[in-house]
């Protein structure tokens, strides 16, 4: 059973299609408000059909943008405090590939010096500037409050160096090692900053399968509601800097035992610290670890 988020509210990014569909409609099961984004209105519209038939639709807003202009992070904040007078969650789901970008679904992605400028730089704005858009505009709110929550999604860590993927996999690198460095920057305010990842190929349209696969041996969109519900809640308090893979989480045990789980040091922490000072002395240190809250 879900944890209730009655008087949450919550936005989404990329929440006509796939992840992002399913943690709009789980998180409004949940009760929470929920401001729903995508660039895609008809998706968007589909959306909220669903989220009327499932009479949820009065805690639903929509906003139909593109968020990777400068101007629309802090319009969609502001008509979030204005419809729910809150903002407590923001969700960087919204993400793209070249392959999308020119509806290729054919068996063979360009190679990394065959994507187009104009689609490497479409893929950054949206996979990189904008989460940081989204994430300085909504921590105003939060920390006037001095309680909130980031979640980028992102990509497992061999989908960010792997071949054929490109820029994609880079880009949510990138995502996720600005939100270890701000996670850091935001200790001891009430604002925790996390990744959660499907863990591995998801169900949406950015997946591909090869003529032997089937689609039902995906990872089901919906697995990523149970761990985003509870870092949305008081249960997660203090959680900051992790990287949730939701594959993993398992519903049958207690949320803290499965947030453990699934969870790790989000980015590359289990690397420690490696670099030279100028005084020329190594300064290693291992990594945080999981599950701890703060330094």
């Amino acid at each position: 059973m879900l944890e209730s988020l009655n008087g949450r509210a919550v936005i989404v990014t990329g929440a006509g299609r796939g992840l992002g569909r399913a943690m709009t409609l789980g998180l409004l099961a949940a009760g929470a408000g929920v401001t729903a984004v995508d660039v895609d209105a008809q998706a968007l519209e589909d959306m909220s059909r669903a989220a009327h038939s499932n009479g949820a639709g009065d805690r639903l807003l929509v906003v139909t943008a593109d968020i990777t202009r400068d101007d629309i992070a802090l319009q969609i904040v502001r008509q979030t405090l204005h419809r729910f007078g809150q903002l407590d969650v923001l969700v960087n789901n919204a993400g793209t590939t070249s392959r999308l970008l020119r509806d290729d679904s054919g068996p063979k992605p360009p190679k990394f010096w065959e994507v187009l400028p104009a689609d490497f730089r479409r893929v950054i704005d949206v996979n990189v500037v904008a989460p940081f858009l989204l994430m300085r505009a909504a921590l105003e709110p939060m920390l006037a409050r001095h309680w909130g929550r980031i979640v980028n999604v992102t990509t497992s860590l061999d989908t960010m160096w792997r071949g054929n993927i490109q820029p994609y996999g880079g880009s949510k690198a990138a995502n996720e090692a600005h939100l270890l460095a701000m996670s850091l920057e935001l200790e001891g305010t009430g604002v925790t900053a996390n990744v959660l990842i499907p863990g591995g190929p998801a169900d949406t349209r950015m997946i591909v399968t090869a003529p032997h696969v089937e689609r039902s041996a995906l990872i089901s969109p919906d697995v990523m509601v149970p761990p985003l519900i509870w870092l949305a809640s008081p249960e997660s308090d203090g959680i900051t800097g992790q990287r949730f893979i939701a594959a993993h989480w398992d519903r049958t045990i207690p949320k803290i035992e499965a947030a453990k789980k699934a969870g790790a040091p989000a980015a590359w922490q289990q690397l420690g610290k490696q670099s030279i000072h100028p005084d020329n002395t190594p300064r290693y240190s291992p990594a945080r670890e999981p599950m701890s809250k703060g330094r």
